[in-house]
């Protein structure tokens, strides 16, 4: 088996992810491989209950998600840097396993690391998994860490 040159952490901030990345520098370091981290900035649509919501209110919670992801993103690299490992944030916007698939293939990443929170019944049927999307569509192999 070959070296990974390049993985990608996709990363949603939850201890699920926090395992996973944990995986993803250890990986990144034993092999001398780059580490993008990747975060994927989905805002939910307002709920006005019949009222008007003013464009405004979602272009300011879509600024907030981006300053917070980065803010997040920016601390990872930093741990990840800390460990030895070189880094590079991604942000980016839309929904999720697609940017992330698309993010992989872009940037060409030998491995895609995700966490799983491990949802199983009717909570994953009628949530869905990134995780699982991303496993499903996903030219490259993907490495799934569940939370403890």
């Amino acid at each position: 088996m070959s070296r990974f040159r390049r993985i990608l952490h996709a990363t949603d901030f939850s201890n699920a992810s926090g395992a996973a990345f944990r995986w993803a520098v250890d990986m990144a370091k034993a092999n001398h491989a780059e580490l993008l981290l990747v975060h994927v900035i989905n805002p939910a649509p307002l709920v006005g209950y019949g009222e008007y919501v003013p464009p405004q209110a979602y272009e300011e919670i879509a600024a907030y998600a981006r300053v917070a992801g980065q803010k997040r993103l920016n601390a990872l690299v930093a741990k990840a840097k800390r460990a030895g490992v070189r880094c590079k944030p991604l942000l980016l916007e839309g929904v999720a396993h697609e940017r992330i698939v698309k993010a992989a293939h872009s940037k060409r990443a030998d491995l895609i690391v995700i966490g799983t929170h491990g949802a199983a019944g009717i909570v994953k049927f009628l949530l869905g998994s990134v995780a699982s999307r991303v496993v499903a569509t996903a030219a490259y192999p993907v490495l799934t860490v569940r939370a403890k």
